[in-house]
């Protein structure tokens, strides 16, 4: 989906000031691009910057730090996971706390679950159906995986 140059230009600005969860998880996912998934920072996606997306999987990883869970963030999240899904992607939600707490871990479930959507999408297409999601239980447990516009804890 193609975004507004106001939206491309926050984009690369916010690529030169990645938080440091932000900076951790990127130099995990840049290493791995070996593995037929390829991530992108800072993505932008209609009227949203994506923290991290994977095209061939449509699955976005957004970071949420502290400020997700205060004020009208979490509406606001809900909103736009729920625009995200109606545009056929895939949202899971990691806290900060957990990806500096295990970044190795939060990154094998990632990558994990880009392999799984990513083949997946190679078999059947579109309409993917509802996601098993076993290897990101065993690895980490991300806020929410946001399928159809509903909050679902994993």
């Amino acid at each position: 989906m193609r975004s507004t140059a106001h939206i491309r230009q926050r984009a690369k600005t916010l690529r030169t000031t990645l938080s440091p969860p932000e900076r951790l998880l990127w130099t995990r996912l840049r290493a791995r691009g070996e593995e037929r998934v390829n991530f992108r920072r800072q993505h932008p996606f209609g009227p949203y910057v994506l923290d991290f997306y994977c095209a061939t999987a449509r699955l976005v990883i957004e970071i949420d730090g502290q400020s997700h869970g205060h004020g009208d963030q979490p509406g606001r999240d809900k909103r736009r996971d729920a625009y995200l899904a109606s545009q056929g992607l895939h949202v899971i939600r990691y806290p900060a706390s957990e990806l500096m707490r295990d970044p190795n871990g939060v990154a094998q479930a990632i990558f994990d679950m880009a392999l799984g959507l990513s083949a997946r999408a190679v078999r059947g297409g579109e309409g993917l159906g509802p996601l098993r999601h076993g290897a990101l239980r065993r690895a980490t447990s991300p806020v929410s995986l946001c399928e159809t516009g509903e909050e679902n804890i994993v």
